[in-house]
């Protein structure tokens, strides 16, 4: 594999790996999207069905929380499987899965088999999320990873974004009940082929693990192993840990909003003039946080690297926190699109700059199993909080007093992230201090033995 240090310099969509790493993403997620709205319109305003918020719960728990707890396995076996190889099977077999699920919405299948078979598809989800990142530092150099992950990232939460906004518009064209919603699902599986189709472009080992840290065994022994040494190794940079700190705490302030928010439509909000209540008022809610994605997929770049990478995060975690205060208290439609394009805006901004910290100082033969690691918390955290938001609130979603801790709690997470000391946040962490000697010398010097990952920089 050429070193991606050695590609050319030119502009990143002007790259056919990279443009091709990304319709990976953009496919799977525009799928994603789909299959999504698919199982909350089954799940919620089915009118065939009937569900409560301890359903929403259950719902929650089932589909997100036994993977999360298993997630990590999946980035151990990312740093030893060839990642192409995972993204192409990975697609094409829950383009398989799906057309399943949809057989079962469409006979009326519920409960338990329901929850157990789409749980097996958001699974391969997250791990086919996880080889994206992995894979990323594969296509672009190491300083231009915060502008990849802001493309990459938004871009997928856009295209999720409108899919599951193609959804609603393809179920209101079907009509409702079970078979809508199986030919809504069917949809996303030729989305999920095409993501297979364009990860096939690449050559076998080109997204990694590089050759000299690919492990080859994946004993359960090693698996555990290796999700101790992914662990050890996060807590020796201590801005990563301070970026997983700041990303638990949105997750669940953001899971607090999300399922709030998917109550209010549901129970308490009726419709009032173009501002829909139901599905097509939650419709509007996506269209607006695919907005607030876009602004940060232009921001995000541009700010992080003038005023820091830590006041970046810091201002949108602080700026979120007062839109929940002034937009969200009122408890009206009209305030509720602007807030969803705010928070928008501040979630994606927030995990471009984590994803790129992530990507930036995390050796390559650990980043699979931290990536996964980092999907496993921010799906824990954001189940544990929809689970939470489901029991205790009220069924309608009504609740100042939940806006109000959720809104002071991210103006302190921002203020405490503010007065973070961090080192260079576009250079590499090397794993031991770099040694500089002249050029030439470098040049000379025979090659290193395996395992001796001292950084040797010419002067």
């Amino acid at each position: 594999m050429t070193p991606v240090t050695e590609l050319p310099t030119q502009p990143l969509l002007g790259r056919l790996d990279f443009r091709r790493l990304l319709s990976v993403r953009m496919f799977g997620q525009f799928a994603d999207g789909v299959f999504q709205a698919s199982l909350a319109g089954t799940i919620l305003f089915n009118p065939e069905r009937q569900a409560h918020a301890g359903d929403i719960a259950a719902g929650f728990a089932v589909l997100l929380l036994p993977y999360s707890v298993l997630g990590p396995f999946a980035g151990v076996l990312l740093d030893r499987w060839w990642r192409q190889r995972v993204l192409l099977y990975a697609n094409l077999i829950r383009a398989l899965l799906v057309c399943a699920v949809a057989c079962e919405m469409a006979f009326g299948v519920h409960g338990q088999p329901f929850y157990l078979s789409a749980l097996v598809v958001i699974s391969v989800n997250r791990f086919v999320l996880s080889a994206l990142s992995a894979s990323q530092p594969h296509v672009v150099e190491p300083e231009r990873l915060i502008t990849a992950n802001a493309i990459s990232t938004t871009a997928g939460a856009v295209v999720a974004a409108l899919g599951g906004g193609s959804a609603i518009a393809l179920r209101t064209l079907l009509g409702g009940g079970n078979t809508a919603y199986a030919l809504v699902a069917v949809a996303s599986a030729v989305a999920y082929a095409l993501a297979g189709w364009r990860a096939s472009g690449f050559s076998i080992p080109q997204l990694g693990p590089d050759e000299d840290t690919r492990e080859h065994s994946d004993s359960v022994h090693n698996v555990l192993t290796g999700l101790a040494d992914g662990a050890r190794h996060v807590r020796s940079h201590p801005s990563v840990m301070r970026a997983f700190g700041v990303i638990a705490i949105h997750r669940f302030a953001y899971g607090v909003t999300a399922i709030s928010t998917l109550l209010l439509f549901r129970n308490y909000f009726t419709d009032a003039g173009v501002f829909r209540a139901g599905l097509a008022g939650l419709g509007q809610v996506v269209a607006a946080i695919a907005v607030g994605g876009g602004l940060a997929a232009l921001l995000t770049p541009i700010a992080a690297r003038r005023i820091g990478y830590t006041r970046w995060p810091a201002a949108l975690l602080m700026g979120a926190g007062l839109v929940e205060l002034t937009l969200g208290l009122p408890f009206k439609l009209q305030t509720f699109l602007p807030a969803a394009a705010l928070l928008g805006l501040a979630a994606q901004g927030v995990k471009i700059c984590v994803d790129t910290l992530i990507a930036q100082r995390v050796a390559d033969d650990y980043r699979g199993r931290v990536f996964s690691l980092y999907d496993t918390l921010f799906n824990v955290i954001f189940v544990t909080a929809g689970v939470l938001t489901a029991v205790l609130l009220p069924e309608n979603g009504k609740s100042a007093t939940a806006v109000v801790v959720i809104g002071v709690a991210y103006l302190i997470t921002g203020a405490v992230y503010l007065f973070a000391r961090d080192t260079d946040p576009f250079a590499p962490v090397a794993e031991r201090p770099a040694v500089l000697v002249p050029a030439a010398v470098v040049a000379s010097c025979p090659a290193r033995p395996a395992g001796d990952r001292r950084a040797v920089r010419p002067l």
